[in-house]
């Protein structure tokens, strides 16, 4: 089974200089764990996910501050014709539960997500409804 058969193609994305407190209101009004943050042309330049979050809770960084200063920076990504062993691979390796896929030329193309697999796979339905 390929990447391309199990990931989400309708990626909530933002910029960059979105704050905190917007992606935090993203994240719950769209029920999602993770926010991939791109550039101009559709590329990944980050990931905020709800560990991001919470993490600057913590730390008590002002909700106002721009994602640039809180979002993952180094993401890990996988290409759409990679393989489901591949993947699991990756988001075990660096305990991650969202792995953004892109395509040939680097562009996101969809998002790998732990409850997708679960859906999926195993058949253990996650979403709320």
């Amino acid at each position: 089974m390929k990447v391309r058969d199990l990931k989400i193609e309708n990626v909530i994305t933002t910029k960059e200089e979105t704050t905190i407190e917007d992606a935090i209101r993203i994240l719950y009004k769209k029920h999602i764990g993770a926010l991939v943050i791109t550039d101009e042309k559709g590329k990944c330049k980050g990931i905020f996910t709800e560990r991001d979050a919470l993490r600057s809770m913590v730390r008590k960084i002002p909700s106002d501050k721009h994602l640039r200063n809180v979002m993952s920076k180094n993401v890990i990504t996988i290409s759409e014709d990679a393989s489901f062993a591949q993947a699991k691979r990756l988001m075990i390796l660096h305990r991650i539960r969202h792995l953004p896929v892109v395509d040939k030329k680097g562009f996101l193309v969809g998002m790998l997500t732990l409850r997708r697999i679960l859906d999926e796979l195993v058949g253990m339905p996650t979403n709320k409804g």
